[in-house]
């Protein structure tokens, strides 16, 4: 069993050292499905693989030995693994389930927040114009969603800019970028090590909605300037809510995205990119194969247990 645990403890490093370049080769609509399937996959196999040494260590205790009906000795003696090992697995387990509750209560009340103040917005035509100076401008998810835009991001936007601006907001919505995020979080919250996969699915969810704008308007310099621009105003200004999603970053700090983006306008329609797929599908199948072959492993090994019960 200790082979495919560790595979499947350790497939999360190589998918954290090419998150940023699947994100940047594929088209960013593939590209954020692979990453958010990738984290969803890699935090479960970690899970399991953290479960099954967590179930090695326990099932040696005498009383749930006796309750679950197999021996204790037995297992001990055919556990593949140091007790150490397993011990430092029930520590990473009860991080991994604490981790993972935390983020997802947080992301989700907040998630069912934005959506109870996008019902209530006044809007016209699906957009909701808030008296603020601030240029700010961002997405907020619900059934249906709203555009929220400042007078101020108004005023500094000419109308074409404006539509710009308007499509990559509605591609958000029409997308459910917000549940991307929502569950790459969760995920990299559940294991750290996938917090670059996380990084990765909030910059594709804006390639996508900037790929969206360059088909509406039919004008990829026009979408590129306009996210330099926007994303110049937004610069110093805090979303509204942590459910948002704008074209703009929220301090300075985060411009480092924005110039990759509009690189990527300019260069034209991303195309597929093949081998990286490829790669990308297999270490998911390797995780995938590691977590189904743990389960085996442990089932085998607590079925020997079991026959061994007096």
């Amino acid at each position: 069993m200790h082979v495919f645990v560790y595979l499947a403890l350790l497939m999360p490093l190589p998918a954290a050292c090419c998150a940023r370049l699947l994100a940047e080769r594929l088209p960013p609509k593939p590209a954020t499905w692979l990453l958010t399937g990738s984290a969803v996959v890699l935090a479960g196999a970690t899970g399991v693989a953290l479960a099954a040494l967590t179930a090695t260590v326990l099932g040696q205790i005498h009383a749930l030995a006796d309750l679950g009906h197999w021996s204790a000795r037995t297992l001990r003696r055919d556990d593949p693994d140091a007790r150490w090992i397993a011990i430092l697995a029930c520590v990473l387990f009860v991080l991994f389930l604490t981790g993972l509750v935390f983020a997802a209560v947080r992301r989700i009340r907040s998630f069912a927040h934005a959506v109870r103040l996008a019902r209530r917005l006044p809007v016209t035509d699906g957009v909701a114009v808030r008296d603020d100076n601030a240029p700010r401008v961002y997405a907020l998810p619900g059934f249906p969603g709203r555009i929220v835009v400042s007078t101020g991001m108004l005023d500094a936007l000419d109308a074409r800019e404006w539509e710009v601006v308007r499509a990559h907001e509605k591609a958000h919505l029409t997308g459910r970028h917000q549940l991307f995020v929502l569950i790459a979080q969760c995920a990299a919250a559940a294991n750290p090590v996938l917090r670059p996969l996380a990084t990765a699915v909030g910059y594709t969810v804006e390639r996508w909605a900037d790929e969206h704008a360059a088909r509406e308007t039919g004008d990829r310099g026009l979408v590129a300037r306009t996210i330099g621009k926007a994303a110049l105003l937004a610069a110093g200004h805090r979303r509204a809510h942590p459910m948002a999603l704008g074209v703009g970053p929220a301090k300075p700090a985060k411009l480092g995205p924005v110039p990759r983006r509009v690189v990527a306008l300019l260069a034209g329609q991303p195309r597929v990119h093949s081998p990286l797929l490829l790669a990308g599908f297999t270490l998911l199948g390797v995780a995938a194969v590691s977590a189904v072959m743990v389960c085996w492993d442990l089932n085998a090994l607590f079925n020997v247990a079991q026959a061994a019960y007096q």
